[in-house]
């Protein structure tokens, strides 16, 4: 749970009485364990009873830590059990995604509390963006679950490779009416909390690796299939951004040089082939192919196509199979790169289920070069459209959980508060 401040921005909480970093070692456990005794902290952290009980002093008035009652006796008095306030506290989770936003509420454990999604412009209307986003976090804070609930932070997840030395920054190639700047400073201000930022792709392997199909999964990939292609990275338990924050830009993988021209400026990009965009026109190339079918002679939207696969019309499953093919060669090369043990697709695509993933691993085992990468488990997401706003309110919860100054204080629950130095 490491905190590499790859994002703030807006205002921090640094009360110097606030526990240090042992006591937010210990934080960390009661969350991970949520219920324990002093003496089951002593011996999983290697601390002294007494050293146990100062820290615990510490973390008490923070109102994230209660004492709940006693445990089973195990030889004299019986222990206090100290309990995770999973509902103490909620976090704002956002997804700016090139067409839509969603905005989630989520307690300390990942539970979506209230949830708010509009389609929206957002590639073109930076302005309406921002105020529609402030209205949604309205809402979601004023939804009943979080109405009387402090708010430890915003995260936000956006369709843009992000700078960890600049995290405001977004690109100007793939977003050029933002004129290469977030511009979330007045939201931070108005909640008066943190507000953290990472790319889209990124924040669904974080929601995946914490809460998903990717639980307790040291290495693995998560593939964004959307308006554009992207894809996030865990290694070794964290989050892999590369030197500059662009690791995972596999939607600019170029499947074919002389294909159609990228908004990265390159040509054949994945992205130009199974971005949603790319098969809304695929399907309108097809339309003579299959004039029974009846996406044919028509516009489509990409959820038309996905719907109209899933009921059998011959010609939309022509488009996921090509796309699948096209993903399948994509994946293989990841795989090849990078041996994650798991592979999740997101994004809408991913509702296709295994019409999707069966053509794609086909693919991929023709493509490996080894047998135990080609045996690498592809599946769809767990979280489906939530994932990534999830993440977004993940990223805060693992900065929060790496620095406990971030929490709030919050009224302590009704506790038995006998000293316990027996349990």
């Amino acid at each position: 749970m490491n905190n590499d401040n790859l994002t703030w921005k807006g205002l921090r909480r640094t009360d110097p009485g606030r526990p240090r970093p042992l006591a937010d070692a210990v934080l960390r456990l009661i969350w991970q364990q949520r219920r324990m005794s002093r003496a089951e902290i002593a011996r999983h952290a290697n601390l002294s009873r007494s050293t146990v009980s100062e820290i615990i002093n510490e973390i008490l008035p923070m109102g994230i830590v209660a004492e709940v009652g006693e445990g089973p006796s195990q030889g004299g008095r019986r222990p206090i059990l100290l309990e995770f306030q999973d509902e103490a506290c909620v976090i704002l989770g956002i997804e700016m995604g090139a067409a839509h936003l969603v905005v989630a509420l989520t307690d300390l454990r990942g539970r979506v509390l209230a949830w708010e999604s509009r389609e929206h412009p957002v590639r073109t209307d930076p302005h309406g963006t921002r105020r529609l986003i402030a209205a949604l976090c309205r809402l979601c804070r004023n939804a009943p679950a979080g109405r009387a609930r402090p708010l430890v932070g915003i995260g936000v997840a956006v369709p843009s490779p992000v700078d960890p030395t600049r995290p405001d920054r977004l690109s100007r190639i793939v977003l050029p009416e933002w004129d290469g700047r977030l511009g979330l400073d007045e939201l931070a201000r108005e909640h008066g909390v943190p507000l953290m930022v990472d790319n889209d792709a990124n924040l669904g392997a974080l929601a995946e690796h914490w809460w998903g199909a990717g639980r307790d999964v040291g290495d693995l990939a998560y593939i964004k299939v959307a308006t554009g292609v992207g894809s996030g990275h865990v290694i070794g338990g964290e989050i892999y951004r590369g030197a500059t924050g662009v690791a995972g830009e596999i939607g600019h993988i170029a499947i074919d040089p002389q294909g159609k021209p990228c908004v990265c400026g390159l040509r054949g990009c994945l992205a130009t082939l199974i971005g949603g965009p790319a098969l809304v026109a695929r399907a309108a190339e097809l339309g003579a192919e299959f004039p029974d079918s009846k996406l044919a002679g028509r516009a489509n939207t990409i959820d038309e196509i996905e719907d109209a696969a899933l009921a059998g019309d011959p010609l939309a499953l022509r488009v996921a199979q090509e796309a699948a093919t096209h993903l399948g060669r994509a994946v293989a090369s990841l795989l090849n790169l990078l041996n994650p043990s798991m592979v999740i697709l997101g994004g809408n695509l991913a509702r296709l289920g295994d019409l999707l993933l069966d053509p794609l691993r086909e693919t991929v085992k023709s493509r490996t070069l080894v047998s135990s990468v080609a045996a690498a488990e592809i599946r769809a997401s767990e979280l489906g459209l939530q994932t990534i706003a999830i993440g977004a309110a993940t990223l805060v919860l693992k900065a929060a959980l790496a620095d406990s100054r971030l929490f709030p204080s919050v009224p302590a629950p009704a506790a038995d508060c006998r000293e316990d130095t027996a349990g």
